[in-house]
């Protein structure tokens, strides 16, 4: 299925209903699960470029999370409106290995930038086992069956697989240790060109996002590859809700965004 973008987090998403795709089934010595999707995501990102690599690195992306049948009742919710952050469970559905791929034991994390491996499960790359990812969120309010979230990092469609409340006592640590990612990667200069903004502002009306917020909080992380040392004359671009956005380096660790159309 190609993921489309939504006009806004509050616009509501298509069904997986016709998306068998999204459904798996597993045989583990003996064992055997079906595993349906229970919510999609709809975000502003419509490709996977430029979004942020970790969840809260973004907190301008908004996002919705819709329950699907037979979850789509208030009962499933009871109680959540008790929390401020929930973990989602998904699938990378554009990273799905093809028919008789070899699993990948190393990958190439883009902290390190793109050319060191390191053991598959000593990453979060999008190419897992069983390409099944969690991200956690903040849970903004619920509207029926419609979680509104932000500082999503999710590809507009994913199929979510399951939605747990975040547990402060218990999942925050703070004696733990990551010798790889000990804290958040440094962030660059965003600038804008003056039409850019003003076409961004034009389109934050017209959407009711944060347009500009976003933009720059996602291209402050440098979606380019590590290794990319890209002159003024490069252009890159990505797409966020319906929008497409093109920027450059005019220097290292320097971002001008030039351009704000619609897709």
């Amino acid at each position: 299925m190609k993921n489309r973008p939504s006009a806004g987090p509050d616009q509501p998403g298509s069904s997986l209903a016709q998306s068998p795709r999204y459904t798996g089934a597993f045989r583990i010595s003996g064992f055997f699960m079906h595993i349906t999707p229970v919510a999609v995501a709809r975000t502003p990102f419509a490709e996977k470029f430029a979004i942020p690599r970790q969840p809260q690195l973004a907190p301008a992306a908004r996002g919705v999370i819709e329950l699907q049948p037979p979850f789509n009742d208030p009962l499933a919710l009871a109680g959540l409106e008790q929390v401020s952050h929930i973990w989602l469970l998904f699938i990378f559905h554009e990273a799905l290995p093809a028919d008789g791929e070899p699993p990948r034991l190393r990958v190439r994390p883009p902290r390190l930038g793109g050319n060191d491996k390191l053991g598959v499960f000593a990453t979060r790359s999008t190419h897992r086992p069983n390409s099944i990812g969690q991200s956690v969120v903040k849970l903004e309010r619920i509207e029926g069956t419609r979680l509104i979230v932000s500082g999503i990092d999710l590809l507009d469609g994913t199929p979510i697989i399951d939605i747990k409340p975040y547990v402060p006592y218990a999942d925050s640590l703070p004696q733990a240790s990551n010798g790889i990612a000990s804290a958040a990667p440094g962030t660059v200069t965003v600038e804008w060109q003056p039409q850019a903004l003003a076409a961004a502002h034009q389109q934050g009306q017209r959407l009711g996002e944060d347009v500009q917020g976003l933009i720059e909080q996602c291209l402050a992380q440098d979606p380019k590859p590590a290794y990319q040392q890209p002159g003024p004359e490069r252009h890159y671009g990505a797409r966020f809700w319906d929008i497409n956005v093109v920027w450059h380096y005019p220097e290292a660790e320097r971002i001008r965004v030039l351009e704000i159309t619609a897709a």
